[in-house]
């Protein structure tokens, strides 16, 4: 059969495919707009289907049943039309690009191939016999991204079937017109992946069905372990597997799981948005995001100012030549340990003989509990009763001694001031009050005495309502203060350390730490510690609805973190995806591969998955970026070609903003969508942003870490808050020596490089950075700027 007659019939088939979808469509919206209405009456009418009647016990019991009723009725029709609307959306999104891939697979004992269609969602031909278009979940598509030609097996619910593959072809479908048609041997073939990669970026990721590799099928399908790794180079498509990977779990566990028990824990809120249309496009809800700093907020936030990362990068980045750096440097690498986790699990066992300390209950400046009482209370009991029982009980004595106090405060003169101030309705609430004490009794309001004697309860219960409450959540354990002494004891930390070390400049990280504490401030890797102390005191908080956590830049979390989200999340699964050359942060470090990782659930119990094809840049831009990390020669580059990187060395600073302005005009003028000029620090990006807004024809964006959208056009942006994202083309502003040559700028160098997905630019004030010059100049065109460039 020729090509032209193929294409003709599968134009035809994607002809016969759209006209099922329309008539599915217009079904749809009949039924969306028939629920909608009957939801608008139901709510209007609701308390005229109501039996009310309130008169009698049995009146009232009739009528809550008949409230119940109606109720359930409404939400059944509520939900029915939420369901059969994201079905609507489904059938508006295949009639735009009804399938992607065909496969004809022959079952064994069968005579004939079955063609089997792959779309976003599944579609079932008139009479709702046969399906016209396989939903890409489907265990039986698993043959499209796994399977070439020949014998193979799939799994389903009710066992293996195998056969053969006989033909896999592959579509590009716009609008009902099939753009590219073709067969391959192996998913995806590289002329479709040339076709999707040339494309320009955009300002939100899109969903990967159509191109997913067999390498990220085997992520997306993985339902078997309990930890998934994904090491994954840059660009390689470990973030677009993930979330895919999401969709396909709701799919498959639709019954038992939802949207809302996923979590995805993003690097920064800028990259909650660029991920957030990728579910939806699929025809999934999106799950719940959010990122491990709005998490320590919710906990800490009011308590203490936290220190963010990207503020203990930029120190990291910039405060050098600080005298407290080293000492600095060394609590991070410290605090973030496993080694600290121990020794603060220790701490807390060491309580149960001495060393607990507690605030006083005050009032009113008077001393209602003393904190040597609760010591003393504390440390009566037997040594078998368990920390937690010891401040129950504490707890429970202290509310008796609150209330032994407020009685003994009912005559004081500030009682009768405050009575004096009560509003009409506090005084009508003592009146009800005492004729309901009075039931059956003279109807009158005569009695001062008892009226003295509720108005005072009700201001003294009103007044020490504060105190009960903060008994109540244990707060009378004085957490700032055991913090502190773990840095203010050496001998204590020694003996907790056990057979380690001190770190170095321990008595200037504890003099740093106690500073901040007196303030109420908490540095980052302060932060994750003392939340754990907290809690191992006074009880963990733990979300068990969730079922499934995505760590996304997992090599960003300390050792230290990622064991507190273990405990955070006891009945989860986690998928951690990440890259150890863009390990930025200084506690990264102790991540030195995956075993953190591995350890929180045992190699038993963890899969780990490496991704070492780079899809998002060109082929020169893969080769020039991979020299700069250990191990980069295992990066494989997509077969995709451009330009090499460019290297512009510039004498001085205007000489230098000139040709960044001029390539930017040029840029913009070529139709780049997305261009990031990438700085080092916030304050660079800043200052840049400023100059360049003077002389470019529209105003840059500058993204801040507060930034919530990801946009087109020209960024200009930190290197740390780039991660994850990627742009058309990047121009590194400053890549020289002075700026990136220490080891621990190596992976943000590397971070920002591979950002680039068509072109690359590195723009140096001065000599170029040594992980430039220490690759070989035939991976990169090295100039300096000219006069003429300069004008």
């Amino acid at each position: 059969m020729s090509t032209d007659q193929q294409w003709s019939e599968e134009q035809q088939r994607v002809n016969v495919v759209t006209e099922q979808i329309d008539r599915k469509i217009d079904i749809l919206e009949k039924e969306v707009g028939s629920f909608r209405d009957e939801v608008v009456g139901m709510r209007k009418d609701f308390w005229d289907e109501v039996t009310m009647n309130f008169s009698e016990a049995d009146d009232v019991g009739e009528t809550s049943t008949s409230m119940r009723q109606q109720s359930q009725v409404l939400s059944d029709r509520e939900r029915s039309h939420l369901n059969t609307a994201a079905a609507l959306d489904k059938m508006k999104r295949l009639h735009h690009s009804p399938y992607f891939g065909r496969i004809d697979f022959k079952e064994n004992g069968y005579p004939n191939a079955e063609r089997i269609y792959l779309g976003i969602a599944s579609l079932l031909d008139e009479k709702e016999e046969s399906f016209l278009v396989y939903d890409w979940r489907a265990p039986i598509s698993n043959l499209y991204y796994d399977g070439a030609p020949g014998p193979v097996t799939y799994h389903t619910p009710s066992g293996e079937i195998s056969g053969d593959i006989e033909m896999k072809r592959q579509f590009v479908i716009r609008d009902g017109r099939i753009r590219f048609m073709f067969d391959t041997g192996v998913t995806i073939g590289d002329e479709l992946l040339q076709a999707v990669l040339s494309r320009t970026s955009d300002a939100q990721m899109k969903s990967i069905v159509a191109t997913i590799q067999k390498e990220q099928n085997r992520i997306i399908r993985n339902d078997r372990t309990r930890m998934l790794i994904v090491q994954g180079a840059a660009g390689s498509g470990k973030t677009s597997a993930a979330l895919q990977r999401v969709a396909y779990l709701l799919y498959k566990y639709r019954e038992h799981l939802q949207a809302d028990q996923m979590v995805l824990f993003s690097p920064n809120p800028m990259f909650n948005s660029y991920v957030s249309t990728v579910l939806p496009e699929l025809g999934e809800e999106n799950m719940l995001q959010t990122t491990f700093q709005e998490y320590l907020e919710r906990r800490l936030g009011r308590e203490y100012q936290l220190e963010d990362p990207f503020i203990q990068l930029e120190y990291v980045l910039t405060g050098t030549e600080d005298l407290e750096y080293e000492a600095r440097m060394s609590g991070i690498r410290f605090k973030s340990s496993e080694s600290f986790l121990k020794v603060i699990t220790r701490y807390k066992d060491s309580m149960m003989s001495e060393g607990m300390k507690f605030k006083p209950v005050r009032f009113q400046g008077r001393a209602v509990v003393t904190a040597e009482a609760m010591a003393e209370k504390f440390y009566s009991f037997e040594p078998s009763v368990k920390l937690v029982n010891r401040l129950e009980i504490l707890r429970d004595w202290m509310l008796k001694e609150l209330s032994a106090f407020g009685k003994g405060e009912l005559e004081a003169p500030w009682v009768d001031q405050q009575m004096d101030l009560m509003e009409p309705e506090d005084l009508q609430r003592a009146y009800q009050r005492l004729k309901r004490k009075q039931k059956g009794k003279a109807d009158t309001f005569d009695d001062f005495q008892q009226e003295r004697e509720i108005l005072a309860r009700m201001v003294v219960s009103d007044r020490l309502k504060p105190l009960r409450k903060w008994i109540k959540s244990l707060r009378f354990v004085d957490v700032r203060q055991l913090y502190a002494h773990l840095f203010n004891d050496r001998a204590q930390m020694v003996r907790l350390l056990g057979e380690e070390a001190l770190p170095s400049h321990w008595e200037e990280i504890g003099e740093m730490t106690l500073r901040r504490l007196r303030v109420q401030e908490l540095a980052y890797e302060d932060i994750t510690p003392y939340l754990y102390l907290r809690e191992l005191l006074l009880g963990f908080h733990i979300n068990s609805n969730i079922r499934h956590v995505i760590i996304d830049e997992a090599q960003d979390y300390s050792a230290f973190q990622l064991a507190f989200m273990k405990r955070l999340f006891p009945r989860s699964k986690i998928t951690a995806l990440g890259d150890f050359n863009q390990a930025i942060y200084a506690h990264s470090s102790v991540l030195s591969g995956t075993g953190p990782l591995t350890n929180l659930y045992g190699p038993e119990n963890t899969e780990v998955i490496e991704l070492t094809r780079s899809y998002r840049s060109t082929q020169e831009i893969v080769e020039f970026t991979r020299g700069m990390v250990p191990g980069g020669e295992e990066i494989v580059p997509f077969n995709r070609g451009g330009e090499k990187p460019k290297v512009i060395v510039s004498s001085n600073e205007q000489e230098h903003l000139d040709v960044i302005t001029a390539d930017l005009k040029h840029l913009i003028q070529e139709g780049y969508e997305s261009v990031a000029v990438i700085c080092k620090t916030a304050e660079e990006s800043k200052d840049i942003h400023e100059a360049l807004s003077k002389v470019l024809p529209a105003t840059p964006k500058l993204i801040k870490k507060t930034t919530l959208a990801f946009e087109r056009g020209v960024h200009v942006i930190p290197a740390y808050l780039a991660k994850g994202v990627e742009f058309d083309a990047v121009l590194i502003y400053d890549g020289s020596a002075s700026q990136y040559a220490q080891e621990h700028e190596r992976k943000l160098f590397y971070t920002a490089c591979t950002r680039a997905m068509h072109l690359l630019h590195i723009y140096c004030m001065g000599k170029p950075s040594p992980f430039i010059t220490s690759q070989s100049e035939e991976l990169y065109d090295m100039g300096k700027v000219s006069a003429a460039q300069a004008d």
